[in-house]
């Protein structure tokens, strides 16, 4: 082998350990769950709960996207309401457990001056329609896949790829709360958003 040809070896080598680190740091959680047998296609959350005092809270949170009927929806279809977010996809395991509970709250929510919307992160209008057919959801989810600027819209306050995900937002749309997993109970994203709602009165 030359000295020019050992060269192009090293540094072809070279880059590759550059690009294999690289994507190990952007997935690390996805490269544990396959190390232990998981087939997971999202990074999954560990179940917390995160409440932002009210003078700590950032920005308001502004998106326009496309709902599986075809619909336009904004954030300014929720202006003055408390807003729950949940960010989900049809093959998400845990999607699929806290989907009734999702409901659940979401129907407690209504009356109490609340509403919810989904954003599905992955799937096209058919899969998501049938998916919100088969778990009786009635609230409506706009889709991410492949809108960039929906995605940015919420990449300051989660992970387009930590599904499930739910954020609670005030009736200023700030984040007041972050569900970080799998919905538990409905219990506690209730008793969130009556709070939520009654800082407005």
């Amino acid at each position: 082998m030359t000295i020019l040809r050992r060269i192009a070896a090293v540094a072809t080598a070279a880059g590759l350990v550059l690009t294999l680190a690289a994507c190990a740091g952007e997935n690390d959680d996805l490269a544990d769950l396959y190390k232990q047998g998981g087939n997971q296609g999202f990074i999954s959350g560990d179940g917390r709960v995160e409440q932002i005092p009210v003078d700590e809270r950032g920005e308001p949170v502004e998106f326009t996207g496309t709902a599986v009927d075809g619909s336009t929806v904004t954030s300014a279809d929720y202006a003055d309401q408390v807003l729950v977010l949940n960010f989900w996809y049809a093959e998400c395991g845990p999607c699929r457990a806290e989907a009734p509970l999702l409901e659940e709250a979401y129907e407690a929510a209504v009356p109490a001056g609340a509403d919810f919307l989904g954003v599905n992160i992955y799937d096209g209008p058919e899969q998501a329609a049938a998916f919100e057919e088969t778990y009786g959801i009635t609230y409506p989810s706009v889709l991410a896949s492949g809108d960039v600027d929906l995605k940015l819209a919420f990449t300051s306050w989660t992970s387009l790829q930590a599904a499930p995900t739910t954020l609670v937002l005030d009736a200023e749309g700030r984040v007041a709360a972050r569900f970080f997993g799998q919905l538990e109970s409905s219990s506690i994203l209730r008793s969130i958003v009556k709070d939520t709602v009654a800082e407005a009165s």
